[in-house]
């Protein structure tokens, strides 16, 4: 990080609210990602530029704040008292009848290996209910927004997608990253269309609001539809990855035990709110049942202790190692906004659903150029043809993207090739739990529990997560 960069604005780390006044064109979302090389020329869209904007804004409004009274702190926690908008409300609103369908659906009780076919149920009650929900749950100013569209396009139409989106498939009983994806996207556009307001944000209240009021109660539903219909991890690592389900809980978590931040200052990258739990109390389950109470990182944990049993290095290997980073909550949400656009924003199991229209589109970044090849851009699955409907001309497969939007101008993060996003050409030897640390020879059985140290013995060394390398300590 360039700590000599100018302090950035609100306005330049805020994802811009379209005028009211300008009729815009709306129209029906549709799928642009046919293969792997379609996640490389996403990469450099308006889309993805839109979507890492409105991930940092809302990251670094949950970082906790200097306050004007002398060794006092703002933090900001799940069951603080908020004061909520009435459109975070009426979307309030919105989840609470979403989850209510749940008791017109009850699981189906017989054998099963996957997912229960109960949900398909679910899902199409509220795909019949959806316009009508949006109807009444909706900010007026997303509704009454000025359309331009001559094929009688809709804002209803273009949002509907990325909210049913959000739930889960049907067809595969599933949910995973992609559609936490697409709810995200559905509350950007309702930003984007000024239904939380019409000017930029001036200190992050509505943000968190939006954080705590919306993506948080969102993430509750889903956890009672997955524990409901024992839903199965769409395009799941399995324990290689950070979680069978979700990923923003652990970056807004972060966030909420960085380092204290004035308005202008950018996103902390090391260090540690005074007083948070450490890192390495994700596996002590009497701090995580405590702390989930408080924290979006511990709520999320304390749900896989409700799903899973067994060591938590064992479920979990890729969170334990993050729990060993000593450089603080800082070091590990800049981590997860790496990690973040590595494995859900590059990965074409990931985004090959996500739709594109007009408030996240498939067009070009004017300002996006390409960076240096990486694991994540050059491992995807490839085709033999070009699937028609894709538009635009395709880039070179082994190219990845600068993201203009994580830039040390939005949220804090510094320049880099493709910034705070680079990722190492070769795959970084794992620092499994239980790993000798002569030569990664794989223990077994008791000696595998025995040579089990606790986090914070576990010295900062090659990670399966890398950026947690002690090594790591610029800003890319």
């Amino acid at each position: 990080m360039d700590s000599q960069s100018e302090p950035e604005t609100r306005t330049s780390r805020s994802l811009p609210i379209l005028s009211p006044t300008e009729p815009h064109v709306f129209v029906d979302p549709a799928k642009r990602i046919h293969e792997g090389r379609d996640v490389t020329q996403f990469l450099t869209s308006q889309a993805y530029r839109d979507i890492g904007i409105f991930v940092m804004q809302l990251n670094i409004a949950m970082c906790p704040r200097k306050s004007s009274k002398p060794d006092q702190v703002e933090t900001w926690q799940l069951d603080s008292p908020l004061i909520l908008s009435e459109p975070v409300r009426k979307l309030q609103g919105l989840l609470e009848s979403i989850d209510s369908i749940i008791e017109e659906a009850p699981p189906d009780t017989g054998p099963r290996r996957f997912g229960n076919v109960s949900f398909r149920k679910w899902y199409e009650i509220l795909e019949s209910r959806i316009q009508g929900l949006l109807q009444n749950c909706l900010p007026k100013a997303v509704l009454e927004f000025m359309t331009a569209s001559v094929d009688g396009g809709s804002v209803l139409d273009e949002l509907t997608p990325y909210l049913l989106g959000g739930f889960g498939s049907p067809q595969r009983l599933d949910y995973g990253t992609g559609h936490e994806l697409s709810f995200l996207a559905f509350v950007a556009c309702i930003w984007k269309l000024g239904g939380f307001t019409s000017q930029t944000s001036g200190d992050g209240a509505l943000e968190r609001s939006i954080v705590l009021g919306i993506i948080e109660p969102y993430l509750r539903v889903i956890r009672r539809l997955i524990l409901t219909y024992t839903l199965e991890p769409a395009g799941s690592h399995g324990v290689w990855g950070l979680d069978d389900h979700s990923f923003l809980p652990y970056v807004f978590g972060s966030s909420q035990y960085c380092p204290p931040i004035t308005e202008n200052d950018p996103m902390p990258v090391e260090g540690s709110l005074s007083g948070s739990p450490n890192p390495g109390d994700i596996a002590k389950k009497a701090i995580v049942d405590r702390e989930r109470k408080h924290n979006m990182y511990f709520s999320a944990v304390g749900f896989i202790n409700d799903v899973k049993t067994g060591p938590f290095w064992e479920h979990s290997p890729i969170l334990f190692d993050i729990s060993g980073v000593r450089s603080g909550w800082g070091k590990i949400n800049k981590g997860m906004i790496k990690m973040y656009n590595a494995e859900v924003l590059s990965k074409f199991p990931v985004v090959q659903h996500f739709p594109f229209g007009s408030l996240f589109s498939w067009e070009q970044d004017p300002n996006a150029t390409p960076g240096p090849a990486s694991i994540h851009t050059a491992s995807q699955p490839t085709g033999h043809s070009t699937p028609a409907g894709t538009g635009g001309t395709r880039l070179p497969a082994q190219e990845s993207t600068t993201a203009p939007w994580a830039n040390s101008n939005v949220g804090g993060v510094p320049a880099t090739a493709a910034p705070w996003t680079l990722a190492p050409t070769v795959q970084l030897p794992t620092r499994t739990p239980w790993a000798d640390g002569r030569g990664g020879k794989l223990l077994v059985g008791a000696a595998r529990s025995a040579a089990m140290p606790p986090p914070s013995q576990i010295p900062d060394g090659p990670t399966r997560a890398p950026w947690a390398d002690k090594g790591d300590s610029g800003g890319g």
